[in-house]
């Protein structure tokens, strides 16, 4: 588990399963540890599914039994994890706050608020996802023996960051957010801990420098989740890393190479094992179609990832999703469709409003305002993204602020600041 070595240590691991099983009186205490390293073990090759989520049940019904307060909060973090990686980001809330509850050491307690806080990122809370990550990472001290890596997979200040980064990103201080991002991924490989260094680069250096437009930094990145998957025989991630690969080629304008690789990977990926992104790369895939020309696919395909979004209660992807579905609309039907695709732009800056997401509600005024120059109606675009554009302090160079300061620059009568 230290090296990474997860498939020989899987294997070992049901081999030890299967010799206590065929004793007379299994020893309920070996069976609760294994049965907790088999749970991280299956998370980490398999993704989530019945196996995993059995060894997390199976390990905290015999912790109760035992009154084990180490091994139910292993549990209580596996049965986490498990939730936050198939969707079900309530009940993934609920075994957080369970955690919590149950935790009496001070690092155990700031380890839930990380927790709580990574479920209310993705459930669409930013400011109070933001507030109980900072919490931690105001407060917590790595146990020196580097048991948090042990007992929960990852080293926990690593793992805090990553989802730091990405609500940073979210809030539009996306400056604070890519240097948060590449600073985690060189702490985690200074740690020699090869999971923590998957974890900064798949949630937070990825995702965080395509959404930011920085393809320097994102092939780099890419490239060493890439490596990083093969050496280590980690087939999930390197899946996943053949979708941001995806990603870069259709920003980088090769889009047939980037929707062959994504739909590759997209197949070889069940949407339970990596759901946090799946919403993702699927309007990565949906705009990639429009470019092409497929635009109704595109349409299909943004169906796709909303329908589960909904269900799930995902929301920090939402507004991005309405968005696109407004784009789509547009480019496939045109006029036709232009009130409805007005409608989607409009409950996207709603929802992004709403959550704290002011880089979606950025994005989502920019599609508005566009709209709004298209039907000549140029004041009413000013007054759409003027107001939005205006609360930004940093992140200038980065896509999403460039593209909205040259349509304001566009129009008529108006000049805006390139720095603040």
């Amino acid at each position: 588990m230290h090296w990474s070595q997860m498939e020989d240590c899987r294997r070992r691991i049901e081999r030890a399963l299967g010799a206590i099983a065929s004793q007379a009186s299994p020893d309920e205490r070996h069976q609760m540890q294994l049965l907790s390293a088999l749970g991280s073990a299956l998370m980490l090759t398999r993704g989530t599914g019945a196996d995993t989520t059995d060894a997390w049940t199976n390990a905290l019904a015999i912790a109760e039994r035992l009154d084990d307060a180490d091994y139910r909060l292993r549990a209580l973090w596996g049965l986490f994890a498990d939730r936050l990686t198939r969707g079900e980001y309530q009940a993934a809330l609920k075994f957080a706050e369970r955690f919590r509850q149950h935790a009496a050491d001070p690092a155990d307690l700031l380890v839930g608020d990380r927790m709580v806080g990574s479920a209310l990122h993705v459930l669409g809370n930013q400011t109070e996802a933001r507030r109980h990550i900072e919490r931690m990472l105001d407060s917590y001290a790595a146990p020196i023996e580097g048991s948090d890596k042990i007992r929960f997979q990852f080293d926990q200040r690593t793992a805090a960051r990553c989802f730091h980064s990405r609500i940073l990103w979210l809030q539009g201080l996306a400056d604070q957010a890519m240097a948060i991002a590449a600073n985690t991924v060189e702490d985690a490989r200074a740690t020699d801990h090869p999971l923590s260094v998957f974890l900064a680069l798949f949630q937070a250096a990825c995702p965080v420098a395509l959404l930011a437009g920085d393809l320097p930094a994102a092939d780099g990145f890419v490239r060493m989740l890439l490596d990083l998957s093969v050496k280590h025989g980690v087939h999930g991630w390197n899946v996943v890393g053949q979708c941001f690969r995806g990603m870069l080629l259709i920003r980088r304008d090769d889009i047939g190479a980037g929707l062959q690789s994504m739909r590759t990977a997209l197949t070889d990926l069940p949407e339970t094992a990596f759901h946090l992104h799946y919403a993702q790369f699927l309007a990565e895939v949906a705009q990639a179609l429009w470019h092409t020309g497929e635009v109704a696919k595109g349409l299909l395909t943004i169906e796709e990832a909303l329908a589960p979004c909904e269900l799930s209660e995902e929301g920090w992807y939402v507004a991005e999703l309405m968005r696109v579905k407004g784009e789509l609309l547009l480019q496939d039907s045109g006029d036709q469709f232009a009130e409805t695709a007005d409608q989607y732009f409009g409950r996207a800056i709603e929802v992004a409003r709403r959550q704290g997401a002011l880089m979606w509600e950025l994005r989502s005024a920019t599609s508005l305002a566009g709209l709004r120059v298209r039907q000549g109606r140029h004041e009413e675009a000013r007054r759409i993204l003027a107001p939005v554009y205006d609360r930004f302090t940093e992140g200038f160079e980065t896509t999403d602020l460039r593209s909205a300061r040259a349509m304001l620059e566009s129009l008529p009568s108006h000049r805006v600041a390139s720095e603040r």
